[in-house]
C-alpha cells in the first residue's frame, strides 16, 4: 500500500481508473410535435430499441414541448466508450424507419456525453451592436466547430442557442375557406424553398471540339 501510494504522482494520467460511468446521448427533433407526441412517437420508440444494449446500467430521457427528445444511457465502467456508441448506433438505425418523417428528416443524432462540464464562457456584443440570434449563430458556425476539434473535448453545447427561423401564423377560416389545410401550406413552402440543379453546359457526351464545361446557376424566381 505505502508503494503503491508513493508510484501514484508518478502515473501517467491515461493509466488513471475511470471513475465517472461512460455515456451515450441520443437527440432528435420533432418539428412542431408537444411533448405528448414527442414522447409517444419518437421517445418511446427509441427507448424501446436500446434498452437492454450490452453492458448499460440505466437510462434517463426527456421530451420537450419544443420538439426535442433526449435519451441519456449510462454504462458500466468497463464498457468501452467506442462499443457502447456503435451499440447504440445499431439499435437506433434498427427502429429508425418507424419515426415520424420529420424526425428522419432532421436526423437523430448519437453523442459521446462528458460526465461534467470543464469550462463555461460568455459571449456578447459591444454597446449591443448585434442582436442574441446573430451572435448564437456566430458561435455556431466559427466558434464551436474550433472547439470541438480540441484534443480531449467531447462535446460543446450553446445554452440558450438562437438560430435564424420565420414563424407563420395562419387562419383557420381563410384556410377553410379556401380549401386548405396546414399540411397544404407546408408543402407549398418546401416546393418554393428547394435548390435544384439546374445542369451543365458542355457536359459529357459531347463533341471532342467542345473544350469548356460550365455549370449553370438558376436564378430564383
Amino acid at each position: 500500500m505505502i508503494a503503491g501510494a508513493v508510484c501514484i504522482p508518478f502515473l501517467p494520467i491515461a493509466q488513471f481508473p475511470e471513475l465517472a460511468p461512460p455515456q451515450i446521448s441520443v437527440n432528435a427533433f420533432y418539428t412542431g410535435a408537444n411533448a405528448q407526441a414527442v414522447e409517444s412517437s419518437v421517445t418511446t420508440l427509441l427507448e424501446e430499441a436500446i434498452n437492454g444494449v450490452e453492458g448499460m446500467r440505466y437510462m434517463t430521457s426527456t421530451s420537450g414541448n419544443d420538439g426535442s427528445s433526449s435519451i441519456n444511457i449510462t454504462f458500466e465502467l468497463t464498457r468501452p466508450l467506442d462499443l457502447a456508441a456503435v451499440d447504440v448506433q445499431n439499435r437506433v438505425q434498427g427502429v429508425t424507419g418507424r419515426l415520424p418523417d420529420e424526425v428522419k428528416n432532421t436526423g437523430v443524432t448519437i453523442n459521446k456525453v462528458a460526465t461534467s462540464f470543464v469550462m463555461a464562457a460568455g459571449f456578447y456584443s459591444d454597446g449591443n451592436r448585434y442582436s442574441d440570434e446573430f451572435v448564437s449563430n456566430y458561435i455556431d458556425i466559427y466558434v464551436k466547430d474550433a472547439l470541438k476539434r480540441i484534443q480531449g473535448v467531447a462535446d460543446v453545447q450553446i445554452f440558450g442557442e438562437r438560430k435564424y427561423s420565420m414563424r407563420l401564423w395562419l387562419d383557420p377560416a381563410r384556410l377553410a375557406a379556401r380549401g386548405l389545410t396546414a399540411t397544404d401550406v407546408v408543402s407549398a413552402l418546401q416546393q418554393q424553398n428547394v435548390q435544384i440543379a439546374s445542369g451543365q453546359v458542355g457536359a459529357e457526351p459531347t463533341a471532342k471540339t467542345q473544350m469548356y464545361q460550365i455549370s449553370v446557376r438558376a436564378l430564383d424566381g
